[in-house]
């Protein structure tokens, strides 16, 4: 095979550690080393003066300078109003934040491919909502770089995994990562990815095990030197805490114990770590992400899945040894199935490599089509292509990039995903008499969706409908307006003299991206309003761009 231009590079953009692939020319995804050498990069930032440490050293020197580190940032994408980094007087975004981080991968990825990479597929956790997504793009424009797509973690490990698989099968992707649990089911059908059914917990990993292993530390320092002093209090010391937290869990994954010295104000103590203890310390943890696998298990049942074939388990905290134990003893004799690590640490950054490769490809044959057809590119309706038309420019591309047919035809099987969310209205209840919400796309629909509600005007003569979008967890078809998140809002002019319960039709289309688009009209007068979803919680353009320009003044190493 030949590349006549620059692959499409997938970014694993982790809570804790990042990672960049790229299909070489043999069609293989091959994960790139960093400047230092590593395949992964911590997510660490410092910040000096015009200067923005990435990774390992940043990571290292966090103990020394912790009010000018940050980590742990992707906890806080699409959620601005909550997160709050000043430095010199200037406010930063977990988007600016994430932006440094891929400023890093990619650099180091260019430096060690000679390529210039522009064009990015970047994944999120299968629970990251509209905002989230959103912002997660916002940060790799920032950075420079064009995004093509925002994937799901297990989705694009599910991706690498069914790339060598011959066989139709049905998996679950128990994914857990530094800052986030993913549990996602796919059927793998004529090397066709399927999303069935997604749950998690985005704010659930493995730094949760660090902190209560920190804690113990703390605790235990208190009991040998009889102080009444809490190392926590001190930033140096907390840090320190926590880098030796995540050394003791690495090394508990081969050994029985380790032994860990704690020094705070002048004072010492040495605490032994077992792996029971470490075990204790965090078994309702685990125990969480047991009681997530469950209930998507009974979702996948209700979609009509009653069998596993395989479950994978990605994500650099499925290393732990108490992780494969506890699947074992819940899922061994009961389903037959045995955990099967599989490249927890490079997985998603290579699936989401071989989605971008299949995008190139595919755009490739919309390009040949639109030059058969004499129309442009976005012209062509792949619905509407016909059979042989298709085959046509997929024998062309296969040509002119030394590519078998089959490899072209290949690349069209993209996989099918489903809506991590509930997205729904909120409506006035004329039994209940108060707002309730009204779902029309609830959590797990296969994507993209599309559904119209018709609804009524709460009053007579009522001069405007306010519509709120909101997002939620539940599937069912009404919930609470508390327990939900309004996105948006928009608001509609109404003729005068209309009745109460004047039909308005609502109609919400969500891509397989995961972007909202609302269409609502007025069915007496015929009025229209449409709005592509926007939040509070998302950066303006203005502000996307301001950032992408400060970013530009700053060196980042």
């Amino acid at each position: 095979m030949t590349q006549s231009k620059t692959p499409v590079f997938g970014i694993d953009l982790g809570t804790t550690y990042s990672c960049i692939a790229y299909v070489d020319e043999y069609g293989r995804p091959v994960v790139v080393a960093n400047a230092e050498g590593q395949h992964v990069t911590p997510s660490v930032i410092q910040f000096s003066g015009t200067e923005r440490i990435v990774g390992k050293a940043a990571k290292e020197s966090s103990v020394l300078y912790p009010d000018q580190t940050v980590e742990m940032v992707k906890r806080f994408m699409g959620k601005s109003e909550s997160f709050l980094f000043m430095y010199e007087g200037t406010r930063y975004t977990p988007e600016e934040i994430s932006s440094y981080i891929l400023r890093k991968v990619v650099q180091d990825a260019e430096q060690q491919t000679g390529m210039k990479i522009s064009d990015v597929v970047i994944t999120c956790p299968a629970y990251f909502g509209i905002p989230e997504r959103e912002a997660t793009a916002n940060a790799g424009k920032i950075a420079g770089l064009n995004v093509l797509s925002i994937i799901n973690e297990p989705t694009a490990a599910a991706i690498t995994y069914g790339t060598n698989e011959q066989s139709d099968q049905t998996v679950i992707v128990y994914d857990l990562g530094g800052g986030t649990f993913d549990i996602t089911v796919i059927r793998i059908e004529g090397g066709s990815i399927t999303v069935v059914a997604t749950g998690g917990d985005h704010e659930l990993g493995g730094r949760d095990w660090d902190e209560r292993v920190v804690q113990y530390f703390a605790e235990e320092w208190r009991n040998q030197t009889s102080s009444s002093e809490d190392p926590m209090s001190s930033r140096e010391t907390e840090q320190e805490l926590f880098s030796r937290a995540e050394q003791a869990k690495i090394t508990l994954t081969g050994r029985e114990k380790t032994d860990i010295p704690i020094i705070h104000e002048g004072q010492r103590a040495r605490v032994t770590l077992t792996r029971e203890k470490f075990d204790e310390l965090t078994n309702d943890l685990l125990g969480r992400t047991v009681d997530m696998t469950n209930q998507l298990l009974a979702e996948a049942e209700k979609r009509g899945v009653t069998k596993i074939d395989q479950l994978l388990l990605v994500g650099g905290s499925t290393l732990m040894p108490q992780v494969s134990r506890r699947l074992i003893q819940e899922y061994g004799s009961s389903r037959g199935l045995e955990p099967r690590v599989f490249e927890p640490s490079e997985a998603v950054a290579k699936g989401a490599a071989i989605f971008g490769y299949r995008l190139s490809i595919n755009q490739e044959i919309i390009t040949r089509m639109a030059e058969q057809m004499g129309v442009a590119p976005e012209q062509i309706n792949m619905e509407t292509v016909s059979p042989s038309q298709r085959e046509a420019a997929e024998r062309a591309v296969a040509s002119d990039f030394g590519l078998t047919l089959k490899t072209v035809q290949d690349a069209g099987k993209m996989p099918t995903n489903v809506t991590s969310r509930s997205f729904g209205v909120i409506a006035w209840d004329r039994n209940l008499r108060r707002d309730v919400v009204s779902n029309l796309i609830r959590i797990n629909d296969a994507l993209p969706a599309k559904i119209t509600q018709t609804f009524g005007t709460a009053e007579a003569n009522q001069p405007t409908a306010q519509i709120q979008i909101v997002d939620n967890l539940s599937s069912s078809d009404t919930w609470e307006p508390a327990d939900s998140r309004i996105l948006g809002e928009t608001e509609m002019d109404l003729p005068r003299g209309l009745p109460e319960g004047s039909p308005i039709e609502i109609t919400f289309e969500l891509n397989d991206q995961g972007r909202l688009h609302m269409n609502a009209r007025e069915l007496t007068g015929g009025r229209v309003v449409q709005t592509e979803l926007q939040t509070e919680a998302i950066m303006s353009a203005d502000d996307v761009t301001a950032a992408a320009s400060r970013s530009k003044s700053l060196t980042v190493s």
